[in-house]
């Protein structure tokens, strides 16, 4: 075969190879990110000069496809630019170190890094609308559960105060007869008990007034320790609390900045295995003030994170919890224009974390 010819079928097999992986892309399954960078890197091999001595390897962020061992060293690469930044890279070498490269295979090797780049940052591009998507769905669930919330708060407030003020006046007419009172003990326990759903409704519902004014987080967060350390000696935890300056100052109000503080590391107490420690971080940033409550728990299961801070859903065995704790911290945050999430850490538990403006 003479050099022209030679040359001429190697031009066909580049175009072929960049007609199959713009057919690939095009049709990609993001959900099979892996088979195409496998049916890539195929193509790839087929359109090089030495397709049998050659391998080529596709190494990303959201997926990596090896063909063969790849030497980079010896090799052609071309990185792959998502964003205007290096996403990854193609490397292909030859098992044979006699043979060498055609210039026009690092040219194609090249289009295709280029195409990766388009494709992944169309899949980014997506799952960041899917984020925002659910986002805003779940915005409007907590939306409409709010004004409902609040609904029921309000309805329920009036015969509450009843139940508990006629229970009390009744308790008075029947001091000597201990049957009875040991009854209406029960009701105004339970009353109580109610009072303090419906208060976390409100909470939840943003319903409850704010005194908005600056604050310093540090005392905040001392006192809940200190006010919870009965807690975690009973339960066997332990804590360290890591705070480098005695002022953190934020806008807050003071009652719902320390419901916030409580509710987290109460949760963070109850789900702790025995000698567990639970860590409490805060510092400031240039126009936040973050808070950290890491506990050393088993973590919080993919499917269950994104139902975290909604109302009533609680992992917690029935009586143990109304399921509002983590919805009322999520509804205070969001009252300040705050944000809160949580991840779990890398070795074992959660970090809930949560950011508030300073002004």
């Amino acid at each position: 075969m003479g050099s022209t010819e030679q040359a001429l079928q190697e031009r066909i097999k580049e175009l072929t190879c960049l007609y199959e992986v713009s057919y690939i892309i095009v049709n990609v399954d993001i959900e099979q990110i892996q088979e195409t960078f496998k049916a890539i890197t195929l193509s790839l091999k087929k359109a090089f000069q030495f397709p049998d001595i050659t391998e080529i390897t596709i190494f990303t962020s959201v997926g990596n496809q090896k063909m063969g061992d790849v030497e980079e060293i010896n090799g052609l690469k071309s990185d792959i630019i998502i964003f205007n930044k290096i996403g990854g890279k193609i490397i292909a070498s030859l098992t044979n170190n006699k043979k060498g490269f055609l210039i026009e295979e690092k040219q194609l090797l090249d289009n295709v890094a280029l195409k990766l780049g388009n494709l992944l940052e169309r899949i980014e591009i997506q799952r960041n609308e899917t984020s925002l998507k659910r986002q805003m769905e779940r915005a409007d669930r907590l939306g409409i559960l709010g004004e409902l919330t609040a609904g029921i708060a309000h309805e329920l407030n009036t015969p509450l105060a009843n139940i508990l003020g006629f229970a009390e006046l009744i308790k008075d007419d029947f001091k000597t007869d201990k049957k009875i009172n040991e009854d209406l003990d029960k009701i105004i326990s339970n009353a109580i008990f109610s009072r303090e759903v419906v208060k976390k409704l409100m909470f939840f519902a943003c319903e409850m007034p704010q005194e908005m004014k600056k604050v310093n987080i540090v005392p905040s967060i001392k006192n809940a320790i200190a006010l919870l350390d009965a807690t975690f000696r009973k339960e066997e935890v332990k804590y360290i609390v890591k705070i480098t300056e005695e002022k953190l100052y934020l806008r807050a109000d003071t009652i719902q900045l320390t419901q916030i503080i409580f509710n987290l590391i109460i949760n963070a107490i109850y789900f702790s295995p025995k000698n567990g420690l639970v860590t409490v971080r805060a510092f400031q940033t240039e126009k936040e003030i973050v808070l950290k409550i890491k506990d050393e728990g088993s973590g919080v299961k993919e499917q269950v994170m994104e139902k975290i801070f909604q109302p009533f859903f609680t992992t917690k065995p029935m009586g143990d919890g109304s399921g509002l704790g983590l919805s009322v911290v999520h509804g205070i945050v969001a009252s300040h224009d705050g944000s809160i999430f949580a991840q779990n850490n890398s070795g074992k538990g959660t970090t809930f974390t949560v950011k508030l403006p300073k002004s």
